[in-house]
């Protein structure tokens, strides 16, 4: 199944609802279109990371319904899911969960392997990272271990990026240098990008800026 870029919202979420031990969010809703970038801030426990695992096929809310290309995600076999998963989205996390006893590059080449897709070389230069792909991982430094899980995810081609604090380990110049590059992304693939983040410096630099708080989405 392939997300096809249209007037339509890549990604919509629709008076979705969850609870733990307690009411982390309800009736919320949001839509996420082609060459769109989203941020959502808020303190702990206010529950961004539960809404990007819901948004991003990784667990189900209690009530509403996420849509891609306006079919309900959470209505899909599970193979058609896993479908998604592996094609569709990208899911960048704050660590970066690589092989350590495989080179940079082949670190990726796993990823394009599993998603059918050619290495495009032009992702480590937009990462600043052309440089050190040939190294084992254990040789490189925290920001380049960072940039290499983000050229991984980057190589599937995905249509949709969900990243969670993916610039929580990186100094200042890294942090904007992630960004900056995930933008460049969006626009020359057409896909779009939904981010979860503390640091406001970084979430100003998305199109549309959420706070999460009292249960709500409210725009910054």
């Amino acid at each position: 199944m392939r997300v096809v870029v249209g007037n339509r919202p890549l990604l919509e979420a629709i008076a979705i609802e969850k609870s733990f031990d307690y009411k982390l969010f309800e009736d919320l809703s949001l839509s996420l279109y082609a060459k769109q970038s989203v941020a959502v801030m808020g303190r702990s426990g206010t529950g961004k990371s539960t809404l990007l695992h819901i948004l991003s096929t990784l667990l189900k809310p209690d009530r509403g319904e996420v849509l891609i290309q306006g079919k309900s995600i959470y209505s899909f076999r599970e193979e058609e899911i896993e479908a998604i998963r592996r094609k569709e989205i990208g899911i960048i996390f704050q660590s970066h969960y690589l092989f350590k006893g495989l080179s940079a590059y082949e670190n990726v080449e796993t990823a394009t392997l599993l998603a059918q897709t050619k290495i495009d070389k032009s992702i480590f230069e937009l990462l600043e990272i052309d440089h050190v792909m040939h190294k084992k991982v254990s040789e490189l430094s925290g920001g380049q271990q960072q940039r290499v899980s983000i050229a991984r995810v980057l190589s599937k081609k995905p249509k949709i990026i969900f990243a969670d604090e993916p610039t929580g380990n990186l100094d200042k110049e890294s942090a904007n240098r992630v960004i900056d590059a995930l933008n460049s992304y969006i626009q020359h693939y057409n896909a779009a990008l939904f981010l979860v983040t503390h640091d406001f410096a970084i979430a100003k630099k998305a199109q549309k800026l959420y706070q999460l708080e009292n249960r709500r989405l409210n725009i910054r």
